[in-house]
């Protein structure tokens, strides 16, 4: 801003000093206008050039249009700057009036359970009356008074409808603003200018509810026609069908609705609501959409239960949205469920007993979305592969519906279960129908077919103990070559192979995945997409295959220090030619937290168990994740979708079978391997960083090199961050056991980094194996002189990374470690 204001001072300088004040003319001040959109900071040259170019403009000295640029240049961040002050303070604005807003709540609130202290305190003063005074026409239940009947008696007939809304009207605004919920504020959520909005929670209410306060940039029509479209912002919901509507005299509208939720899981069914929901116009200007489930309470109108799901109950809920000054708008949301957890097992009531949960994967995303569509509105933009945001997005939920689908596997949409194997580890599904269940005709426009008529979907769950979800599912993503089989890989490819690869990649890559194209992030980026190439693997059994593999990719829930419901890695094969009506086969892996412990977990875990590295200044965090992460509990769902021609139906099921099989050994390997209890049974790897052992083994290593090379390997030897300044040595560092086969078991980040590999699988690397002919000669020579002297050099040569790709070195020192 300093800046800006001594450039307009110094230009203007320039001018007097110069005896010279320009008066530029309508057509000059335009002209220069126009060259100004082209080139805000022209040179020198391309000022002369402007002035040859343009003859009105040959009057004015080429200095003077140096002036008149910098001023102009000055005047734009001026106002840019002057524009971004005015919608903070009107954001500002609009959340103080919120906080006052809330700070009125609670003072009802407070002066709510003063009168309950005293009607309670009255009642323990009089227990005689209270006991033989029977005439009280209400009765007093958990601090709450309740009229009798709660409900009075309604009907399907219009006039009973809409005595029906009223009243959801009614609760709904004394939940939004009233006190008919104890609201607390949800853990982790700030107000601010920069925040999400105002989010609390429920405390000892029937079911689960959640409320939401936030400014959008979007007039209220707008805000209530996209939150009405739930489907489009709520990945859980699988579809909302209007079964009925009908206008009221007051200019509002009463639908009646049949929403369905997915299952997060193939453990418990999913949901399924029957509504009424009621729209009007209040006489403030504000606009009101509340919502029901209609039960036998009302005696309205009823829906025959569906199979496959289990009937869950959505009490009073909805938005009031407010026009703002300045315009966009105020939008109150409540969240109130009961999703009847006694329908599940045990250990996922958790997932429908939380009313964080609900906030954070509702209330909040319907906020997130709405911030979203603001931002896309007032900043419109191309993001990679060409695409605006409104595509992309439309990608992603693609390939979320399509994985929701897999895991649901519904019979609507064609699928059936195949016979078991006599083990219910991984349950296999077959949709011949395809087209149907995607919505779209089963091939491609430009002629090229299919592979195959039929999917089949082999999908499995498990519980996983000790691991953060999101170090898990970030390790999934960056070493996909320890878990996904690289010939299954090029089968799926190819059958959504139609034509050569058009899309703009570099060449190269690796079977591990190399993000070739990021395509875009969420509003929080707690989700991005991104197109990976894999490696060419040339032939899967007898089939000829794409010579370039392609995944889009959706990544949720990888940022530990991000509040999110589950950590999600959904992917599907795509070929050169994708458009959005290209058919999408998603597979993938969700893991849902089953308790709050997950959100303690350390933001400084990384996929190679370096967490414990920050230690000392951070206070000793690794220590203190140990005991909070030791109880955590997550579940992770599986599901793989394999196109097939039907009478291969049984071959594609025994490796379906067997693929997923391996997939879930990985990842119980895998996981166990980043548990922080790992270490203590598995003795081979060594104690992972940060442990006393570990530090023990750090200051070893040190003392042996001081001991035989009369030279310091770090500095700082003595102090609490041996093992950090170890682990980021620019030089690889690289233990292993002395045995018959020296195997590696230890490694700093840059020698994991050479040898291409991690800390779970430097366990299945040889020392001989990163050598080629000539180097094992020489090590096998030399390595005797370790035995005897306690050390030896070796000159600059080639080594092997776990890929197998050529590594040099300038130069290797070995020596024992006692």
């Amino acid at each position: 801003m300093m800046a800006a204001t001594s450039a307009c001072k110094e230009g203007t300088k320039i001018a007097m000093d110069n005896g010279k004040y320009v008066r530029y003319t309508p057509e000059q001040v335009e002209a220069l206008e126009r060259l100004y959109h082209e080139c805000p900071k022209p040179s020198s040259m391309r000022r002369q050039q402007l002035i040859r170019e343009c003859p009105i403009l040959s009057n004015i000295e080429p200095k003077q249009i140096k002036v008149w640029f910098q001023n102009r240049r000055c005047r734009e961040k001026q106002r840019k700057e002057a524009s971004r002050l005015q919608a903070v303070n009107r954001k500002l604005t609009a959340m103080n009036k919120l906080l006052m807003e809330e700070n009125d709540r609670l003072q009802k609130q407070v002066s709510h359970l003063v009168y309950e202290n005293s009607y309670f305190r009255q009642q323990t003063q009089n227990t005689t009356l209270a006991t033989t005074d029977t005439s009280c026409d209400s009765a007093v239940t958990s601090g709450q008074h309740h009229l009798t009947p709660q409900h009075p008696p309604k009907d399907a007939s219009p006039a009973g409808l809409l005595s029906i809304a009223e009243e959801t009207l009614t609760e709904f605004l004394s939940k939004a603003t009233g006190t008919a919920v104890e609201w607390v504020q949800m853990p982790g959520m700030k107000p601010g200018p920069d925040s999400i909005g105002i989010v609390a929670i429920s405390h000892g209410c029937t079911g689960v509810a959640a409320r939401a306060c936030g400014l959008v940039g979007l007039d209220p029509t707008r805000v209530a026609e996209i939150l009405k479209d739930r489907p489009s912002w709520y990945r859980d919901c699988r579809a909302v069908d209007v079964i009925n509507m009908l206008s009221t005299a007051n200019g509002g509208t009463i639908e009646l609705l049949y929403m369905q939720l997915y299952a997060p899981t193939t453990l418990a069914p999913a949901r399924d609501f029957w509504l009424l929901r009621y729209t009007s116009v209040m006489e403030d200007g504000s606009l009101v959409v509340c919502e029901r489930s209609l039960n036998n309470t009302q005696n309205g109108p009823s829906m025959p239960p569906a199979v496959n799901f289990v009937r869950a109950e959505l009490l009073p809920s909805g938005y009031l949205i407010r026009p703002c000054e300045g315009g966009g708008s105020i939008i109150h949301i409540v969240d109130h469920m009961d999703l009847e957890p006694w329908s599940v097992p045990e250990v996922l009531r958790p997932l429908y007993e939380s009313s964080t949960l609900l906030a954070q994967k509702t209330t909040m995303a319907a906020l997130r979305h709405l911030r979203q569509i603001s931002q896309e509105i007032s900043q419109p933009n191309v993001t990679g592969w060409g695409r605006r945001p409104a595509a992309l997005r439309a990608l992603s939920h693609k390939l979320s519906k399509g994985f929701n689908e897999a895991v649901n596997g519904f019979t609507d949409e064609g699928w059936s279960m195949l016979e078991s194997d006599g083990i219910d580890d991984v349950t296999l599904l077959v949709n011949s129908s395809p087209g149907k269940m995607m919505d779209i005709n089963f091939s491609y426009s430009n002629g090229f077919p299919s592979m195959g008529n039929a999917v089949l979907c082999a999908k499995a769950s498990m519980l996983l103990q000790n691991v953060p979800p999101a170090i898990l599912l970030r390790f999934l993503r960056e070493h996909r070559s320890e878990w996904a089989d690289s010939g299954i890989d090029a089968y799926s490819a190819a059958a959504v192979k139609a034509g050569p690869c058009s899309l703009p990649v570099p060449q190269g890559g690796s079977f591990g995945g190399q993000v070739i194209l990021p395509l875009a992030h969420t509003i929080e980026h707690e989700e991005f997409m991104e197109v990976v190439k894999l490696e060419n693997v040339g032939h899967y059994q007898d089939m000829i295959m794409p010579s370039d593999i392609f995944l889009l990719q959706l990544c949720t829930g990888v940022d530990e220090n991000a509040v999110s419901t589950c950590a999600e890695l959904i992917f599907a094969p795509i070929d050169g030619s994708f458009s959005e009506d290209s058919p999408i086969i998603p597979s993938g892996f969700r893991i849902i937290p089953l308790d709050s412990g997950m959100d303690a977990s350390s933001p400084n875990r990384t996929l190679d168990l370096a967490s414990t590295l920050e230690v000392g200044a951070a206070g000793n965090r690794a220590t203190g994740d140990k005991s909070s992460c030791g109880s955590t509990k997550s579940v992770m769902t599986i599901a793989f979708q394999f196109v097939h021609e039907m009478q291969l139906q049984e071959n594609v099921a025994i490796m379906a079978r067997q693929y997923v099989r391996s997939i879930i050994a990985s990842v119980q390997r895998v996981a166990l391997a980043l548990s922080p209890s790992f270490f203590g049974s598995h003795a081979g790897l060594g104690s992972p960083p940060g442990t006393p052992e570990a530090q023990t083994l750090a200051r070893w290593i040190c003392q042996s090199y001081r001991c035989y090379m009369g030279d310091e390997l770090l500095k700082h030897e003595g102090s609490e961050f041996i093992l950090k300044v170890l682990w980021h040595h620019t030089d690889a560092v690289l233990c292993c056991s002395l045995k018959a086969l020296p195997v590696f078991t230890f490694a700093n980040q840059a020698g994991l980094d050479m040898l291409e590999t991690t800390l779970v699988s430097l366990q299945d690397i040889s020392l001989e194996k990163i050598f080629d002919e000539n180097g094992r000669k020489t090590l096998f020579a030399e390595f005797p002189q370790v035995m005897q002297q306690g050390f030896m050099c070796l000159q600059g040569g080639i080594c092997l990374s776990s890929m197998g790709r050529p590594v040099s070195y300038e130069r290797a020192v070995a020596w024992k470690v006692e």
